[in-house]
């Protein structure tokens, strides 16, 4: 597995226990930013992430800001990703058995370190279960494809 990892000022923090975490289960990355503490903007850091995991360069994106709900909307306008907000380990679960998704955006503003490496752990060791998960999904792209 190969995972792109982006944050914004707002989430450097949690962004570096991710990294750890992912060396400590053997999974390899590449860290897109942001090095600085001063404001900056959101979009800049997950749009690439995201490109990056449609076009098929990484498996999966991880991306984390204040809240994540602006790297989670700037992700999901990228034709392909299905970027799920996830603040607790059951979403977490659900997100990947259920709907498949390729990018998980965080808020550390909201969680704290600890939970972070949780929801990173179960997110990027759960699997789709597929099945009648697999139409809906289909249903998605199929929608992509005809309005996007």
């Amino acid at each position: 597995m190969k995972v792109a990892i982006a944050s914004d000022h707002g989430g450097m923090n949690i962004r570096e226990e991710i990294k750890k975490l992912m060396d400590e289960l053997g999974i390899q990355y590449e860290d897109f930013g942001c090095e600085c503490e001063t404001s900056v903007d959101y979009p800049d850091y997950a749009l690439p992430v995201a490109e990056k995991v449609a076009r098929g360069e990484f498996d999966k994106g991880i991306l984390i800001c204040g809240t994540g709900i602006g790297m989670s909307i700037s992700a999901n306008k990228v034709k392909g990703i299905r970027c799920a907000l996830v603040h607790d380990v059951y979403s977490a679960k659900l997100t990947r058995q259920h709907n498949d998704s390729n990018v998980l955006a965080m808020g550390e503003r909201v969680i704290g370190p600890g939970l972070a490496r949780e929801i990173a752990q179960t997110w990027l060791t759960s699997e789709f279960e597929a099945g009648r998960h697999a139409n809906r999904i289909g249903k998605i792209a199929d929608y992509e494809e005809k309005n996007l």
